[in-house]
């Protein structure tokens, strides 16, 4: 069994951007017109963590877990309610992590011997982005945070728990490069060219 370990953060209390900001009519010289879209800035200075997370990508099955900092104890932890949510059938799991310090600590070693059906695969430094709960941290930033204004990290924590859940009661194998949609360009024919834009 493969599952891909990371965190996401460090994430504060605050707005975030929905789709699209609401243009204002403004009163100018020659008539009214669309105005420039205004949005508040919102330094969220009102409590900030990290959002843990485990991704089976088989099954596309999520577990999250809010933490108040990212630490090699809260990393051992997450770690110990992975192996508890994970089948206990499963006989080898392999956890694909990124090579972060906590990853690599004592403590998550010795995680790794008093539990031996535990292997950690490490991805080649500067290439994170292979893992594929990164791609899943936009979709849980879409479904939990996107157009909605936060004033405490309790709020956060609940809104990615509502959003976890929603996740995993409709939740679809995750492939690498089919999460995001892909823009196509009409295909030229041979032989022809766009003629040049004259001004």
């Amino acid at each position: 069994m493969v599952v891909d370990l990371d965190e996401m953060g460090p994430t504060s209390a605050k707005s975030y951007p929905g789709v699209r900001p609401v243009s204002a009519i403004e009163a100018g010289p020659h008539g009214p017109h669309e105005g420039r879209a205004k949005q508040e800035i919102d330094y969220g200075r009102r409590g900030k963590g990290y959002i843990f997370g485990a991704l089976q990508a088989a099954t596309g099955e999520v577990l999250t877990a809010p933490y108040p900092g990212r630490t090699i104890a809260n990393r051992v932890d997450f770690l110990e309610r992975v192996d508890a949510w994970l089948p206990p059938e499963a006989e080898r799991i392999y956890a694909i992590l990124d090579n972060l310090d906590t990853h690599r600590a004592t403590d998550v070693l010795l995680f790794n011997l008093a539990h031996p059906r535990w292997e950690f695969v490490f991805q080649p430094k500067y290439a994170a982005y292979l893992t594929l709960i990164e791609p899943w941290w936009k979709t849980l930033r879409s479904l939990a945070l996107k157009g909605r204004r936060f004033e405490t990290w309790d709020e956060i924590c609940q809104a990615v728990a509502e959003a976890t859940a929603y996740w995993n009661a409709h939740r679809h194998p995750f492939v690498w490069g089919r999460g995001r949609a892909r823009r196509r360009r009409a295909a030229r024919q041979p032989g022809i060219a766009a003629w040049p834009n004259v001004a």
